[in-house]
């Protein structure tokens, strides 16, 4: 299973959020997609989900182009909180069953122990940080061979983050799944990503292996990161 674009470009009337990116996403890695919020990040998931269509360019998922068929295909977490308040988890879990074909039952009953959710809780009553958890269990008890995850830590604190990257280790199928992480949370998922891609006012600035930056640039991440930013600004 591969993604790819191709000199995409997406714009809403006369503004831009993504300019002829060209990407390709590989099986069995773990993606950081990184920048600041309104850089781009969130678009290019939504075109990935077929939720929204490119203005110009192409976008495959293992060759198909993404429309509502390929929720099949595609995990698709949103950063937006979860809407179905009145809901218990367990009522949440059943109907997340009932729409998606490969949605796994028992892996869902597995993270939310591994997690410490109770199923009989109402999502209305549930702290952010385990309405996080939630969001997660849903995306990743899909066997989809696309996993798109947007700002999953967002208004976390440090010790939930922890927990959900370390449940995210666990429950993920490295040989059969890809995954892109949207985040500006970089420093809590470094350890777990393959690539990172640095996206700003829509434009495509770096790319890299994270096992690179640190054996080669002698940088973590985050360090890398504002090089390629202090480059940037140098250049204009």
């Amino acid at each position: 299973m591969s993604v790819s674009l191709k000199n995409v470009i997406k714009h809403y009337g006369g503004t831009y959020a993504l300019k002829d990116v060209s990407l390709s996403f590989e099986k069995g890695k773990i993606y950081g997609l990184l920048g600041s919020n309104g850089s781009g990040k969130s678009t290019m998931l939504k075109l990935i989900s077929g939720l929204a269509r490119p203005s110009e360019g192409e976008i495959r998922v293992d060759g198909e182009k993404p429309g509502r068929r390929i929720a099949s295909k595609v995990a698709y977490l949103p950063e937006i909180d979860i809407v179905y308040g009145q809901f218990t988890v367990a009522e949440l879990i059943d109907f997340h069953h009932s729409q998606f074909p490969d949605f796994h039952r028992q892996k869902a009953d597995e993270m939310l122990e591994f997690m410490g959710i109770a199923s009989m809780s109402r999502i209305a009553s549930l702290s952010k940080g385990n309405r996080g958890r939630v969001k997660l269990v849903l995306a990743l008890s899909r066997t989809a061979p696309v996993i798109l995850l947007d700002e999953p830590f967002s208004g976390l604190d440090p010790m939930v983050r922890d927990s959900l990257v370390a449940s995210m280790l666990s429950f993920i199928d490295f040989e059969q799944q890809t995954v892109i992480i949207a985040t500006h949370e970089i420093d809590e998922i470094e350890t777990i990503l393959d690539e990172v891609i640095l996206i700003d006012a829509g434009h495509i600035i770096a790319k890299e292996e994270v096992e690179s930056i640190r054996e080669l640039h002698g940088k973590s991440v985050l360090g890398w990161m504002k090089s390629c930013f202090e480059r940037k600004k140098e250049s204009v």
